[in-house]
């Protein structure tokens, strides 16, 4: 059994820094036990991203610490777990594999989050030489019956340069390229939440390898930028 959701189920009920310093062991022991599993994540992920395998747990987890510094909640601590695993690093604007762990919203994701303006420009490119690749991703009944859709806000109108009856304008108008899948507690709890995590990393595979090469192609051309 993972001791993650009732770690923190207290952490939610009791965020300051006086609680956490009077619950650090149990803090340290339930975090190194989540390096564990994103030690295993990071081997599963990399039978088939190699230039994952030069990172070390730690460096795919984030902080447990807020920035408190412009937002209304003072919480200092964040109530969940969480990693991100991308071949550039948990800080980098490419694509990624991102697990959250926490009661009754735990959820696997991955794709691009609201990216820079250059980069998003270099995927609505990439969409309108290749969209059709990109709804075929989407299309595809294993993709569809996890993720549903490809998710992320969206312009009010069609983006500059792109016409309103382009036939990939819903893709074109996104701002960011997401997909999640739900994770049980129960998953959580036993453990099985690890198959669960990479099985879905595989599945959106094809996105991310979508988006990739859209960020990284630089010349002109049928599907390259």
């Amino acid at each position: 059994m993972r001791p993650y959701l009732p770690f923190l189920a207290a952490l939610a009920e009791h965020n300051s820094k006086e609680w956490m310093d009077a619950n650090k062991k149990w803090y340290l022991e339930t975090r190194a036990e989540f390096l564990e599993d994103v030690g295993v994540l990071l081997k599963g992920i990399g039978e088939w991203e190699p230039a994952m395998l030069v990172f070390q747990p730690k460096e795919c987890v984030f902080r447990q610490n807020r920035d408190i510094r412009f937002s209304a909640n003072k919480a200092p601590y964040k109530s969940n777990f969480g990693a991100y695993f991308s071949p550039k690093g948990k800080k980098s604007e490419g694509p990624g594999y991102y697990l959250q762990i926490q009661p009754n919203n735990s959820f696997l994701a991955g794709g691009i989050w609201m990216p820079q303006a250059e980069t998003l420009k270099k995927i609505r490119k990439e969409i309108d030489y290749s969209g059709a690749e990109l709804a075929k991703i989407e299309s595809n009944a294993a993709f569809k019956s996890l993720f549903g859709q490809i998710e992320g806000e969206k312009l009010k109108t069609s983006p500059r340069d792109y016409e309103a009856d382009h036939e990939f304008i819903e893709y074109l108008r996104l701002k960011s390229f997401t997909v999640s899948s739900k994770i049980s507690d129960r998953d959580i709890e036993s453990g099985n939440f690890l198959n669960i995590a990479l099985d879905g990393f595989q599945k959106m595979r094809p996105l991310q390898e979508f988006l990739t090469q859209a960020i990284e192609d630089v010349e002109g051309g049928s599907g390259i930028l």
